[in-house]
Formats: structure tokens, C-alpha cells, sequence
């Protein structure tokens, strides 16, 4: 499978100056999928330069460069810091993570991610877990779902959506997506189903792979794993992530709050590189429409 049919890179220039490249440095790619960014890190990396990319997926080894400057860790980015340590890694150079679904997903109907089409109610990004989003959407409680569809989804009147889904599956399991998106139909807006859906969708996604909950270690922990002057550079999707990534490079933490010392000098360990998040061009959301929606910013460690 190749780079181009797995995944299209986002901004690939834009988070090549971000990371600021030393060709001696030791690299660390969060989110490899079909590779694109981890390519383009390798091709300016030197002989001595270390890159360690990232992917809980079993999809994603195919894509895996074989290059001895390089190792592909087969793990979900939450564990950052400790699988370093058990190759020998305190400090690193510079963070990189997209945090985008990647087009394969997508389009592999069959993983259920989308809800065009119909496919088993998968949604796992680690295809070894055993638990899936059918399993959510039939033994979740009432609460438990609108919950999880206003604060993943940012979705009005939930509560009619977790009684839609309740009332179909006393019915029957629902076990496809096409029958959640049949569930939730009358509460569906018609001017705004794809929209709406997109949300739907996005919201079980996220509460099952954990996504939220990642994000916040994996960015506690790069803080700690950055070596002085190292970038951490973090493309966001949706304004959940982009929420977290701004307060996070802003304060040091995830919750936004700044922290004084007894001067009353800010204790953060980051500044800020993008004041405003990057937003791609025109020509490249043409090229590729996915990219869109995407915000990158752009940390260094002080």
C-alpha cells in the first residue's frame, strides 16, 4: 500500500519549518500512518539523526521505511515517554503529530468509520482491541451518550439523539452503520445530515480509542522528553483537540491555567512559535480537500 493511497501528508512543508530540522537530531513522528511525515523527517535527517515514529494501527507497519536510522514503535502515543526509555531515549529534538484520521481509515469501509455506506460498527484505531463502537452505542446508558455526543461531538439536543438510539436498540443491536445512522434519523436535520452525522460519528470515534485522554499525556509527556530549543509541532482537526493543543502551549497545561513564580513570571516551559494557528492554502485544501479543517501550531521548548 503506498503513501499516496494510505495518506495524503498535510502541510508537509509547514511542519518541516516547524520542527526545524537538525540532520544529527532525534525525531519523534506521535502519528505515522501511511508515513508521508515520516519520509520527509528521514530525507532531511544525516547519517547520525534518529527518527522514532508512532502507530497503535497494525496497518500502519506497511507503510514502516526500512532505513537503520529509523524504528517504528507499535504502540498508541499515550505511552510516549516510557516506550523511549525502553530504547534508550531521554531527550529528543523536536514532537510531531497529526492528529487527523487518516484517509485509509476512511475509506476502508470496512474499519466503520464513515457513515456513508454500510460496515460493521468498528471504529478502532487499534484493530487488537476488543472492544468496538457497537458496543458503546447498544450498552451505553442514556446519560452516558449524550454526554459523549455533546462533549465530543458538540451536538445540540442530545438527549433526543440517545433516545433515538435507545428506542432502536430495544428493537434490535445495532450492529452497522447504516443502522445508527437509520436510528438517529429523526432527529437528523435534513439541511445538515452530513454535518450532523460527521459529529455523531466523531464523538463515538473518540470516546472509543480514548483520544482526548491521549492527547493530554502524550503532550504532558513531550513536554518532559523535549531537550531545550526542541519543537513541538501538533496539526489538530477539530476545536476539542485544538482546544488543548492552544492552552497546553500557552500554559504548560492542559487546562490553559497559567502558573506565576514567586516574581510573578510565568513558569511555562514552551513558547509559543504560532501565535494563530497555520491554516493550509487554498491550493493544497483543492489538492486535498481532507486538509480543510486542519490547525497546526508550532512550540519550542525553553
Amino acid at each position: 500500500m503506498s503513501v499516496e493511497t494510505y495518506h495524503i501528508p498535510v502541510m508537509l512543508e509547514e511542519c518541516m519549518e516547524g520542527l526545524q530540522i537538525k540532520p544529527d537530531g532525534t525525531y519523534i513522528d506521535l502519528t505515522m500512518g501511511g508515513g508521508g511525515h515520516t519520509s520527509e523527517i528521514l530525507r532531511r535527517l544525516g547519517a547520525n539523526g534518529r527518527l522514532y515514529s508512532f502507530d497503535q494501527d497494525p496497518d500502519a507497519m506497511a507503510n514502516a521505511p526500512a532505513d537503520e536510522r529509523f524504528t517504528f514503535v507499535a504502540s498508541n502515543f499515550r505511552f510516549v515517554r516510557g516506550a523511549m526509555r525502553l530504547r534508550g531515549v531521554e531527550q529528543v529534538d523536536g514532537i510531531l503529530a497529526d492528529l487527523g484520521v487518516s484517509s485509509h481509515h476512511f475509506d476502508a469501509k470496512h474499519r466503520g468509520f464513515s457513515f456513508r455506506g454500510e460496515a460493521s460498527l468498528d471504529m478502532r484505531m487499534n484493530t487488537r482491541g476488543k472492544r468496538t463502537a457497537a458496543d458503546i452505542v447498544n450498552t451505553y446508558d442514556k446519560d452516558a451518550l449524550a454526554r459523549i455526543f455533546s462533549d465530543y461531538g458538540e451536538l445540540d439536543t442530545t438527549w433526543k439523539i440517545a433516545n433515538c438510539i435507545e428506542r432502536a436498540r430495544n428493537v434490535e443491536p445495532i450492529t452497522t452503520t447504516a443502522q445508527l445512522v437509520e436510528a438517529v434519523k429523526p432527529c437528523t436535520p435534513p439541511k445538515d445530515e452530513a454535518k450532523f452525522l460527521t459529529k455523531l460519528f466523531q464523538a463515538l470515534r473518540i470516546e472509543l480509542n480514548g483520544e482526548m485522554e491521549a492527547l493530554a499525556m502524550a503532550l504532558e509527556q513531550s513536554l518532559k522528553l523535549l531537550k531545550p530549543g526542541g519543537r513541538l509541532v501538533i496539526m489538530s482537526y477539530h476545536s476539542l483537540e485544538d482546544r488543548i493543543v492552544k492552552n497546553f502551549m500557552r500554559s504548560g497545561n492542559i487546562e490553559g491555567r497559567i502558573e506565576k513564580d514567586f516574581f510573578g513570571r510565568s513558569t511555562c516551559e514552551l513558547k509559543v512559535i504560532s501565535r494563530k494557528a497555520i491554516a493550509p492554502t487554498a491550493e493544497e485544501i483543492e489538492r486535498n480537500p481532507r486538509s480543510r479543517s486542519a490547525k497546526l501550531r508550532i512550540a519550542e521548548k525553553i
